[in-house]
């Protein structure tokens, strides 16, 4: 859950809590009016005993909520046994209900969303108008953060449904960047990218993201990396292809099925995450298993944070790819330089290869020729195309 709809959810807790204290009642909940149900969201109790549990639900008819609602009930009862319509509800007697105060909770729409109530099984006489414009005070406080959960909560359910449908129509294909030799300008592999054709479009990153965001994050990359590799037998025998996964997805055990019976020879696994990672080993140990059967492993945009740095010292990765916020200035801004050529000298020592992403210029390209940098991918060198359109050059 998003620290916002956490911090709504703890003010809402407070305020029940504060206002059962205030007037004086054993129990106080809100509740929820959802497909002709009242559902108990949240509730403050006295005691253990009275059975009133959140996540319970009772027909929305049968209850009082709905009965203050559409003024059957009055709002405030010293006394709701001695009320002709309470005593047709069951909860009267079997609690027993003695006092009882309850108020809508309305939107900003004006839309009912349940009520706000306060209850004690023995009556009280002295509660009056002061009482019930109280909680009406925090129905209407309430009202604002539980607003905030709501339109989250659509949110949410609103992604759900957009990345069902992505992942059930594929919605979705692959494209495939050339990865040269700088030394031959030979093209030694592709990495595989993402673009997906459902509104809205915009960059990739934002529907991983989002996915990552609903607990799809596995699925979906999983599914990306399945369609890319389709067109493996198309690519040059003599080139890898390179994939994207984060460590989420390495841990979550989808990858192997997906890789199957591909040639692992050919396969290059980039790490993707801009968050440091709690526990390394447990990463190491997942991909040891792919690593053995020839599977190598990239780290992705060296140079743009902390925790690229950290993949590299914990993974050991066979490649390192520098970042294209770095390439970028690499030609005009000394330290961008000799952030570079630190990761290549580290490179060197530790035997593995660098590829410098997003070069669009000569300047660039130049610098890291002299910097020492094998290989690159970038715009100027080639951009992303379906594999139709690369066999169609090859051709």
């Amino acid at each position: 859950m998003p620290s916002s709809s956490l911090d709504s959810e703890r003010l809402v807790l407070e305020a029940l809590k504060s206002v059962r204290r205030l007037i004086g009642m054993e129990v106080a909940f809100i509740s929820e009016f959802a497909e002709g149900r009242r559902v108990f969201r949240y509730v403050d109790s006295l005691s253990e005993d009275v059975p009133v549990r959140v996540g319970a639900s009772d027909p929305l008819e049968d209850s009082y909520c709905q009965r203050v609602v559409d003024g059957r009930l009055p709002e405030l009862m010293h006394d709701a046994s001695r009320v002709a319509e309470a005593r047709k509800l069951p909860a009267t007697a079997a609690l027993p209900v003695g006092a009882h105060l309850s108020v809508p909770i309305r939107l900003s729409d004006g839309r009912v969303y349940g009520t706000f109530c306060c209850f004690s099984r023995r009556a009280d006489n002295g509660l009056g108008e002061r009482d019930v414009k109280t909680l009406r005070c925090f129905a209407d406080m309430t009202a604002r953060f539980i607003e905030e959960q709501v339109v989250e909560e659509k949110r949410r359910r609103d992604l759900l449904v957009r990345h069902a449908s992505v992942l059930e129509g594929e919605r979705f294909h692959a494209v495939y960047q050339p990865i040269v030799r700088l030394l031959d300008g030979a093209v030694i592999g592709h990495e595989a990218l993402t673009r997906f054709i459902d509104e809205p479009i915009r960059a990739p990153d934002l529907w991983f993201n989002e996915a990552a965001e609903i607990g799809l994050q596995a699925q979906l990359e999983a599914a990306a990396i399945d369609k890319a590799l389709r067109a493996l037998r198309h690519l040059p025998a003599q080139g890898y292809l390179s994939l994207n996964a984060s460590p989420q997805t390495l841990l979550s055990g989808v990858l192997e099925p997906v890789l199957g019976a591909h040639p692992f020879e050919r396969l290059i696994l980039e790490v993707t995450e801009h968050a440091s990672v709690d526990d390394y080993s447990t990463i190491a140990r997942a991909i040891e298993p792919l690593r053995k059967r020839g599977l190598r492993i990239a780290v992705d945009d060296a140079g743009a944070g902390f925790a690229s740095f950290r993949h590299i010292l914990k993974l050991q990765p066979e490649v390192i790819k520098l970042d294209n916020s770095l390439i970028r200035q690499i030609d005009s801004t000394r330290q961008y330089r000799a952030l570079a050529a630190a990761v290549q000298r580290f490179a060197e020592q530790t035997g593995s290869a660098v590829v410098a992403e997003g070069v669009e210029a000569e300047a660039q390209l130049q610098v890291l020729r002299d910097l020492g940098v094998g290989h690159a991918q970038g715009y100027l060198l080639g951009r992303p195309r379906p594999i139709e359109d690369l066999l169609e050059q090859r051709g």
